[in-house]
């Protein structure tokens, strides 16, 4: 913290000058560029879709495919 308050002592005017205009600059640039929120605007949704409304049946075929493969395995080793 010391460094940072000295340094800020040893500047010239023109520094002070020079170092505010760099800040204002990029605060500028900042606010000017519109950062994507990289959900919808990732490129890898680009050309996708959302799931059907069958999601739920795909769903319960997947659990019955699960449940009968695990009863199929404890069925066969008796």
């Amino acid at each position: 913290m010391a460094l940072f308050v000295r340094q800020d002592e040893n500047r010239s005017e023109l520094q002070n000058k020079l170092a505010t205009e760099l800040q204002e600059r990029a605060r500028q640039k900042a606010k000017e560029a519109e950062l994507p929120d990289g959900v919808t605007d990732s490129q890898y949704i680009k050309n996708t879709k959302q799931s059907s409304g069958l999601l739920w049946l795909w769903l319960l075929i997947g659990a019955f495919v699960v449940v009968g493969s695990i009863y199929l395995v404890i069925a066969t080793a008796e």
